[in-house]
């Protein structure tokens, strides 16, 4: 038998024929998408900007049943990255904690907001988490050490 007679060969029988899937190149697909994801994920940690007060304060704990929400400078705000109006928040802020059975709030005021404004906010995270027996907070940066 020739080395080009292989057809002739698997017709008679002496070579066995099998159908089967080459996988290894469909892992190394999955393999170089795995390592992107866990180089870009990382990276990915998004939000609103904003200039946090500086202040004393202990490292913060989100948990699975709470979120944020945060004023920006210009009175605008956000519930998680969502804008809603000054009129849609009660309503807004009701839904996501009935729906997202979340329990603890937490308020991120630019330092250049109006104060009236983030206590209007953070009155309502504050009744709206108690009556899920949670409780609400404001958030700060750690205060420079000069």
């Amino acid at each position: 038998m020739t080395g080009s007679s292989w057809r002739s060969a698997a017709r008679r029988g002496d070579l066995p024929i099998t159908a089967e899937i080459n996988v290894t190149s469909l892992i190394d697909v999955a393999f170089t998408l795995l390592v992107i994801f866990i180089i870009t994920a990382p990276a990915l940690t998004g939000g609103l900007e904003v200039n946090l007060p500086e202040t004393r304060t202990q490292p913060l704990t989100v948990t699975d049943d709470s979120f944020i929400v945060s004023v920006d400078a210009d009175g605008g705000i956000y519930i998680g990255e969502t804008q809603v109006t000054r009129e849609e928040f009660p309503a807004a802020l009701g839904r996501l904690m009935e729906v997202a059975g979340a329990r603890n709030a937490f308020l991120k005021a630019d330092e250049e907001n109006r104060l009236g404004l983030a206590f209007w906010v953070f009155g309502y995270l504050l009744d709206e988490a108690r009556a899920r027996g949670g409780t609400a907070a404001f958030i700060a940066e750690p205060e420079m050490r000069r």
